[in-house]
């Protein structure tokens, strides 16, 4: 991930609302009583395995399995399992499934071999969703790329803020939004943000939006570039602005998303003032190496591999296999859906992504991959692969 992409607020390099930009798209779902994952029997499973094949680019796949092992090797990994709510689903057993997947990426000849070797060494779990049948929400949130200025000008005026050193001593509640930017944005000068300006943008909306993804390339005047990380928040939830525009009749919820949201405020950029102040949680930056954005594990995400869940319900670092239709922009520049069926991995959350049916795939950085990203926003379901013991 509007709620766009994802994190766990103790690891400080992602923002809790990355992944929340598609949350704006989707539906509010509280998860049910009983376990998030349900253990598929035989015949279940034929219906997903022969779905299951080799990706065109092998090594986008083997780079997101290896960011896995990575987290799974640490400390906090052997930490989260220890929470984890399904019986039988361990950080050793997801360790080994993950040699036995890459040893097939590796070294199946075809799909055939490939869908053979699955069905003989892995069960399949299914998630129950938001209704405890399945059905689970997508959204897609990516890493935007703006241009920035390292000094404030007529034309960039929106700061990104470092986090506050004394936040801990803050009193509660915190400031809102409003309260420390202003109706207009650049009100912050004047209160606690004062001197903790990282880069100014030329676009209230697009410094928000970086608020929401948590992290973005930025391009600056000078001729360098810089990438911001999560750095922290507001004790403050999410709020969409794109569900209030919804429910004020600005745009048709058949309409919305993240292209739409856009051309909106481009169209009426007096509601900035009214809408974003609605969202009160603020989020604060750091800058970062310039590589790819990291998920809530500490590891970076991979575009088209990774997938933000809730992490208090499924499995952390296990490979997954989401089936969705997914966007797929035609020859002629239109869009339409194609019911994709592919493996990934479970590397990120997001303060939007609660419960076992919520999704967001990570799909690249870029405006390409924003195009993509606000145009996911459907139901389909999910799947985890564990060895079996």
């Amino acid at each position: 991930m509007f709620d766009l992409a994802l994190p766990s607020i103790a690891v400080a390099e992602v923002s809790e609302d990355r992944g929340e930009l598609v949350a704006e798209l989707a539906p509010d779902a509280e998860a049910p009583a009983e376990l998030p994952l349900r253990l598929l029997s035989a015949a279940e499973a034929e219906a997903v395995w022969p779905t299951l094949t080799l990706p065109d680019d092998r090594q986008a796949l083997l780079q997101a399995i290896n960011h896995s092992f990575t987290y799974l090797a640490t400390p906090k990994a052997r930490e989260d399992y220890q929470q984890h709510p399904v019986p039988g689903i361990t950080r050793d057993r997801v360790w080994h499934s993950l040699q036995r997947l890459r040893q097939l990426v590796v070294n199946s000849p075809n799909n055939r071999a490939f869908q053979t070797a699955l069905r003989r060494d892995f069960d399949l779990y299914a998630s129950i969703g938001s209704d405890g049948n399945g059905t689970v929400a997508y959204t897609g949130y990516f890493e935007p790329q703006y241009r920035a200025s390292t000094v404030p000008t007529a034309e960039y005026r929106y700061p990104l803020y470092r986090r506050p050193p004394t936040i801990e001593t803050w009193p509660q509640p915190h400031p809102t939004r409003l309260e420390l930017e202003g109706a207009d944005g650049l009100a912050a000068s004047e209160g606690p943000l004062a001197g903790l300006e990282l880069v100014w943008l030329a676009s209230r909306l697009e410094a928000f939006l970086v608020q929401v993804q948590g992290s973005a390339q930025l391009q600056l005047t000078n001729g360098q570039s810089m990438s911001v990380g999560y750095a922290g928040r507001t004790d403050y939830p999410y709020t969409s602005i794109g569900r209030a525009l919804v429910n004020d009749g600005k745009i048709d919820p058949d309409n919305l998303s993240l292209p739409n949201l856009i051309a909106y405020f481009e169209a009426h950029p007096e509601d900035l003032d009214r809408y974003l102040p609605q969202n009160e949680r603020f989020i604060f930056f750091r800058e970062g190496g310039g590589g790819p954005p990291t998920g809530s594990l500490s590891v970076p995400v991979t575009a088209g591999y990774s997938i933000a869940t809730d992490k208090a319900l499924l499995p952390p670092g296990a490979i997954a296999a989401i089936q969705v239709p997914l966007p797929q922009q035609t020859v002629e520049g239109t869009w339409s859906r194609q019911l994709t069926t592919r493996l990934v991995l479970d590397q990120d959350t997001g303060g939007a992504i609660l419960g076992p049916g919520r999704v967001d795939l990570f799909v690249g950085t870029g405006p390409q991959a924003g195009e993509l990203a606000g145009r996911i926003n459907t139901s389909g379901r999910l799947y985890y692969l564990l060895l079996r013991p």
